[in-house]
């Protein structure tokens, strides 16, 4: 019906309601890795002061026990979840026996997959397959690549929103069927012009050599003990990193085509064997190995840049969840810890993918065909080894349209969005963080991964001595910071009550584990 982004943002505001497009939820969750006195990676357990990583709603683990998670309510303000992140982190650190939470997506100094412990999340039904989940990962692609550390951007746009478009576009199908849709339009452009996010915000162009472990690399040494890639933006996003193997040769990729096909591409991963992982075994000498031998253990294994998200139900698997109930919300998965915000994350950051996320719900969004997904994989590969490389060429519709030309284009079609995101602040929040990335995409000199390798040159430090020094200075910075007593005695309580509920869910097991797993898959 529109032509393209802009013309359906003139559109809304015909209509007088262009602010309903400001004023979405961000949610935040960051992954920091605690590293202990002597640079290893700690071998402590999950810090008993922080709570229960089962039931916690704001500090749990990812992969191991030594990889925190924080994560934010959904709130309207980007500069809201910025604090309560680095509330979370101020309270951690106070928690904390002498430890460091690094500060970059790649690891400290590694010695091996026997050296990273598997988070545990105590002897419940739930939390033994959370454990058993993350060894079948150990398995399948190894401990290593389990310990990269990202931040995820989680966004909803106003629910009021949505029968306006809805209207705008004549679309008269049930309101859920049409935000899931609009929700699946965005995702696809997301994809398409994904890797704009690891060029503006990856901080990942260097990695300690321990991480390779001795294998064969296309990367090139900066020191004794550093691997890095001259032009690098996000090592972490590239093949050295967390991805998914087997694709191929079992002829599973997730479409997302549509809600149906998304989540029965999936759930078919999760019920179709995979040879490979059938040599494992399952369950071997009374010990589950993995949760099962197929393609995908759940859904949730699939690596994805970008995921559509609802929030499950008691145990119930994230694919019906999103069939019954549709899109809640998007997850971005793409960002590297920003190793110059104590956060993790800036709120300059938020405004730009909030107002991206706006551009990219707007504009047309064809499905994506074979082409598109190699083109889609292409990008994001290349910019991650060699974002910042003059002249950069990237694959876009069957052709060669170089990283600069096509940025600017992005963000010169970002503007309006920003303007109506903006809505007559007299600082103009949104509009002044685009800019800062339009200066990026001119000099690829004020990119986060040009400024660490910068600073290491400065320093004459490898990739460890950089993020320890680093490290240390958020350090004292959260130290710092002022107690909040009525923030602190908040999270006290919200920690003791996830220790108590993880106990009661505990209690109230009343099935052996293998009939706990039946029941689950069985849905």
């Amino acid at each position: 019906m529109f032509a393209n982004a802009e013309k359906k943002l003139s559109a809304l505001a015909a209509t007088g309601q262009q602010g309903l497009l400001g004023g979405g939820l961000t949610g935040l969750e960051k992954e920091s890795l605690r590293v202990a006195p002597d640079g290893g990676i700690a071998q402590t357990p999950h810090p008993v002061a922080l709570g229960s990583a089962l039931t916690h709603p704001w500090i749990t683990t990812d992969y191991s026990e030594a990889l925190l998670e924080f994560i934010t309510p959904p709130l309207t303000d980007p500069a809201s979840a910025i604090a309560y992140l680095r509330d979370l982190q101020h309270y951690a650190y106070l928690k904390l026996d002498n430890e460091l939470l690094w500060c970059s997506s790649m690891p400290c100094v590694l010695s091996g997959d026997a050296s990273i412990p598997i988070a545990q999340y105590g002897k419940s039904n739930r939390g033994l397959m959370k454990t058993v989940y993350r060894r079948g990962l150990g398995y399948r692609y190894g401990r290593v690549m389990q310990v990269i550390a990202g931040a995820h951007y989680n966004y909803s746009f106003r629910e009021d929103l949505w029968p306006v478009l809805q209207e705008l576009e004549g679309d008269t199908r049930p309101l859920q069927d049409f935000v899931s849709e609009c929700y699946f339009r965005l995702i696809r452009n997301l994809q398409r012009v994904g890797w704009l996010v690891p060029y503006l915000f990856g901080a990942s162009p260097a990695v300690c050599m321990s991480f390779i472990g001795g294998k064969p690399t296309i990367l090139e040494e900066f020191d004794d003990y550093t691997y890095y890639g001259p032009h690098a933006t996000s090592l972490r996003i590239c093949d050295i990193g967390y991805q998914n193997s087997h694709e191929a040769e079992a002829g599973f990729k997730a479409t997302y085509d549509s809600l149906e096909a998304y989540t029965q591409s999936l759930l078919r991963a999760t019920e179709t064997p995979c040879p490979t992982y059938e040599e494992f075994g399952v369950k071997v000498a009374g010990e589950y190995r993995q949760l099962n031998a197929n393609i995908l253990q759940i859904e949730n294994e699939y690596y994805s840049s970008v995921r559509p998200k609802q929030i499950p139900e008691e145990n119930e698997k994230p694919a019906l969840a999103l069939r019954r109930r549709g899109v809640r919300y998007i997850e971005l998965r793409s960002l590297d810890i920003n190793v110059f915000d104590p956060q993790g994350i800036s709120s300059e950051q938020c405004r730009f993918l909030e107002t991206l996320m706006a551009y990219c719900l707007f504009e047309n969004s064809p499905l994506i065909n074979d082409m598109g997904r190699s083109e889609i994989d292409h990008n994001l590969d290349a910019v991650g080894y060699r974002g910042r490389q003059p002249g950069l060429q990237l694959q876009r519709d069957g052709s060669s349209v170089s990283l600069q030309q096509w940025a600017g284009e992005i963000c010169a079609a970002m503007q309006p969005f920003a303007g109506v995101l903006d809505a007559g602040a007299s600082d103009a929040p949104y509009s002044r963080a685009l800019q800062a990335q339009i200066e990026a995409v001119r000099d690829p000199e004020r990119t986060p991964s040009a400024r660490i390798l910068a600073a290491m040159c400065e320093h004459e430090e490898g990739f460890y001595q950089f993020t320890q020094r680093i490290s240390q200075q958020h350090q004292r910075y959260f130290l710092d910071l002022p107690l909040d007593a009525a923030q602190a005695r908040n999270f006290d309580a919200t920690a003791t009550g996830s220790l108590a509920e993880q106990q009661a869910i505990e209690a109230a097991d009343s099935i052996s584990f293998d009939e706990f797993l039946e029941n689950y898959f069985a849905q």
